[in-house]
């Protein structure tokens, strides 16, 4: 199973850390766990800078992505550049989002009637799309 753990400069390093850790855990399973980035790296929200494992596009062919958060995600869900690189279809992936990467699944069209989950910081600005959000 491929998984995709989709990371963006600005992200935060324990959605794109703690997911990766812990997925890969089942490695001996056939697990193949990813962070996946739109450029050879990328910069967290601290100042870390890591190497991308693989390009923005292994998403589209993952079984699984996870969207991370961060700090620019707000502005990367309006980047049309960005954006059109994914060809995602949840009819084949399981698709997810931790945080703010609730307004990727939004700007991508994946969340058409399906009420989301986020953190309290980024609900107003999930809501202002029109998607119902979970408490």
């Amino acid at each position: 199973m491929d998984i995709a753990v989709v990371t963006f400069d600005g992200f935060n390093e324990l959605d794109s850390f703690i997911a990766s850790a812990i997925l890969n855990r089942m490695k001996d399973h056939g697990w193949n766990v990813q962070i996946t980035c739109p450029t050879k790296s990328v910069t967290s929200m601290n100042g870390l800078e890591i190497v991308a494992q693989r390009p923005l596009e292994f998403a589209n062919k993952a079984d699984a992505v996870l969207f991370g958060s961060g700090m620019l995600t707000r502005q990367i869900a309006q980047d049309e550049a960005i954006l059109s690189r994914f060809s995602l279809d949840s009819s084949k992936q399981v698709i997810g989002a931790q945080c703010s990467g609730t307004l990727l699944l939004s700007a991508l069209g994946l969340l058409n009637d399906v009420p989301a989950c986020t953190d309290l910081t980024t609900k107003p600005w999930v809501q202002e799309l029109g998607i119902d959000v979970l408490d």
